[in-house]
C-alpha cells in the first residue's frame, strides 16, 4: 500500500513539474496596432476663395506595434 501511495505521489510531482517546465515562464506578448482617431471627419463652414484653412486630426496608436499610415485621402 505504501509503495502504491509513493508511486502516485511521485507521479503527481513529475506531472506538475513537467507542466511547469513545458509551459515555462515565457512572456509572449502580442504586438498589435490599435488606431484611435477621436474625430474622423470635419466639415468646414463657408470659406472665402483664396483663404488658407487647415484642421489637425490627431491619430493615436494605442497598441504596442508600430503604426504605419500608408494612404490618406480627402473626402
Amino acid at each position: 500500500m505504501k509503495k502504491k501511495a509513493l508511486f502516485v505521489f511521485a507521479l503527481a510531482c513529475f506531472t506538475l513539474s513537467f507542466q511547469a517546465g513545458s509551459f515555462g515562464t515565457e512572456n509572449k506578448t502580442l504586438t498589435l496596432t490599435s488606431v484611435f482617431v477621436q474625430e474622423s471627419r470635419f466639415k468646414f463652414g463657408p470659406v472665402l476663395e483664396g483663404t488658407e484653412i487647415k484642421h489637425d486630426f490627431i491619430v493615436q496608436n494605442k497598441g504596442t506595434a508600430p503604426l504605419k499610415i500608408e494612404k490618406v485621402r480627402t473626402g
